[in-house]
């Protein structure tokens, strides 16, 4: 446990003891929504009393721990201080209903919104983004915590010319080297080593003793349990790698990361992931094997270099979002007149 992740836990203990109950409308001035989810909603708002402008976060109290509130609270007050990284503003209350908190407002939406299909964004915009949003994830890993859900929707613009950007929503944020239930979601930004870890529970609950009509038998519900797996900050150097394909193609280059896609299989075997196997079968398939995978055609070999150390299959010999410094101000498009 890193001093950073030490001192988290302290704050949370800290905090749960001066959190009072409000009344949002007797404080704020609520101007319109800026964002919903699972969690709840984000509401731009202006302070009464210091007329400061601000994004109140309210999550649903039903659904949300009071530690994993405080946690997602205090670590955006405390160590988001990376000018890409959405910070709290030192504020925190509960109504009957909700879990709330002050951070920055970002008035111009989401990265997600920006992204044109098919298309993209243009490339200095992309280096720009990926520039930003590197540096504020070596800056969490830095201090032990992995985002663990980097992707368009969770990066919020600061301008409307997407010059400045900031990663937030921090509710998936763990300490590196925590042991976690296995998470596994049908998209490219899921990693290949989830997908391992799945097929592990799968074939554990395939041994499991069920009934007539594939139920588990009760009192037999505690003896399979999930997969646990350890945060590793490549979790997000993977996502990282997806995100700069996305706005550089406007498109994803698999649906989802599994062995059995066709699009992620021709990548795994460009990356030589199985070329072993495949020099067995003779010079010609090992020829075909060294191709360039369809989807990555378009890329210069300064762009491609990049992706694919950041997704590269293996996790411990994936690359990290420091290193993508090394790969801006050169091109990254083998045809920057088409569409840019």
């Amino acid at each position: 446990m890193t001093t950073a992740t030490r001192l988290l836990d302290e704050l949370c203990h800290l905090t749960v003891q001066s959190l009072e109950s409000l009344e949002p409308s007797d404080h704020f001035q609520v101007i319109k929504l800026l964002g919903e989810g699972s969690y709840g909603k984000v509401m731009l708002a202006v302070h009464k009393k210091r007329g400061t402008p601000m994004a109140l976060k309210f999550f649903l109290r039903e659904s949300t721990s009071l530690l994993s509130f405080l946690r997602e609270y205090n670590l955006s007050l405390a160590f988001c201080t990376h000018p890409s990284l959405t910070s709290a503003l030192g504020i925190a209350f509960s109504t009957p209903s909700h879990y709330v908190f002050a951070q920055q407002p970002c008035l111009y939406g989401d990265l997600y919104d920006v992204i044109v299909p098919e298309v993209g964004l243009e490339e200095s915009h992309v280096q720009g983004v990926a520039s930003q949003i590197s540096g504020a994830l070596s800056h969490l890993h830095s201090l032990g915590f992995v985002h663990r859900d980097v992707k368009p929707e969770n990066i919020f613009l600061c301008d409307s010319d997407c010059r400045w950007v900031k990663l937030g929503d921090f509710g998936m944020v763990k300490a590196a080297g925590t042991r976690v239930p296995c998470v596994w979601y049908s998209s490219p930004y899921c990693t290949p080593e989830a997908e391992i870890a799945r097929k592990g529970e799968e074939i554990d609950l395939g041994n499991s003793e069920v009934d007539d009509n594939g139920n588990k038998p009760k009192g037999d519900s505690g003896k399979t349990q999930r997969m646990l797996v350890s945060v590793d900050p490549s979790t997000d150097s993977w996502a990282l790698g997806i995100l700069i394909y996305a706005m550089l193609m406007g498109s994803l280059p698999w649906s989802e990361t599994v062995s059995d896609n066709t699009a992620y299989k021709r990548y795994l075997q460009w990356s030589n992931w199985e070329g072993s196997a495949l020099q067995e079968r003779g010079s010609d398939q090992t020829e075909d094997f060294h191709q360039v995978a369809t989807q990555f055609a378009a890329f210069t070999p300064l762009a491609t270099c990049l992706l694919k150390s950041l997704l590269y299959p293996q996790p411990r010999l994936r690359g990290r979002p420091d290193e993508v410094g090394r790969y801006l101000g050169g091109t990254w498009l083998l045809d920057k007149d088409v569409n840019r």
